[in-house]
């Protein structure tokens, strides 16, 4: 297979009503508007051109609930979207995925909040994980890239002796074997917002590594690599703008800055 499946991860974070949702009056972020379409609507429609042919699997709790948008709709008449129901958590979503379209490898996950997602990102990062032979690859941007978008579009970063980067909500893998890296956020990921899941997920050791600054972005790469027995890479995008997801309310307006800069409604 020369083209990924790509997958976006659309549930209730830890099955809850989210509050941007709640706000708008929708069930579930991911129907949220922006911009004059629903955020779901504006990942879709950045990830469709990547592979003419790539099958797209939405993981989301009710899928009824975005069967009116229009990308929904016009990619699932031509055979490409399938809808998942989400489970629990991250990875058991992605286990769901797995198991209900049977070899989905290799696999470019990404989120229904990830609206300035592009095709030529997720391409360059399925290109990379090809290229060097990589199990996982992490999408990453630099601090400086980041706030260069925006001086509010990032509040923490991770810190590494090289670098202070986020990631970009965009993640590869080659195949089944390299799943295993996904371990990592079984606990349901935001190691930057909760240390202890980095304990957790990485072991303590790496966990006073991580806290001391001993790790350059490769360093750490290498120690979950180890771990994991996966070959994970981290690979740098230029454009600062692809770390920005709609989390809350401050990157709510910042994201639609950012849209209305670059993509019109």
């Amino acid at each position: 297979m020369t083209s990924p499946t790509i997958v976006i991860l659309a549930g209730k974070r830890d099955g809850k009503l989210d509050p941007l949702a709640e706000a708008a009056g929708v069930t579930h972020k991911c129907n949220v508007p922006i911009q004059g379409k629903a955020l779901l609507q504006w990942v879709l429609e950045g990830v469709e051109d990547a592979w003419p042919d790539s099958p797209i699997w939405v993981s989301i709790h009710d899928p009824a609930v975005v069967a009116d948008l229009p990308a929904v709709q016009k990619l699932t008449a031509s055979g490409r979207l399938r809808m998942s129901v989400s489970r629990e958590g991250i990875v058991e979503s992605i286990e769901a995925v797995i198991e209900e379209a049977g070899s989905p490898f290799p696999m470019l996950i990404t989120t229904g909040d990830n609206v300035l997602v592009t095709a030529e990102e997720i391409r360059s990062i399925h290109d990379f994980g090809m290229r060097e032979g990589a199990g996982a690859v992490i999408a990453i941007a630099e601090k400086s890239s980041i706030l260069a978008e925006h001086p509010e579009a990032q509040r923490r970063f991770y810190e590494f002796s090289d670098m202070a980067i986020s990631n970009c909500n965009a993640y590869w893998l080659r195949d089944a074997a390299s799943f295993r890296a996904a371990e990592a956020f079984r606990a349901g990921g935001q190691f930057i917002k909760t240390k202890g899941r980095i304990a957790q997920a990485f072991g303590i050791l790496n966990l006073i590594r991580f806290r001391l600054g001993w790790w350059s972005v490769d360093g750490a790469m290498a120690a979950i690599s180890r771990r994991f027995k996966v070959k994970v890479r981290a690979l740098l995008l230029t454009e600062g703008a692809y770390a920005v997801d709609v989390d809350n309310e401050r990157t709510y307006k910042i994201a639609e800055m950012l849209l209305a800069k670059r993509k019109p409604a």
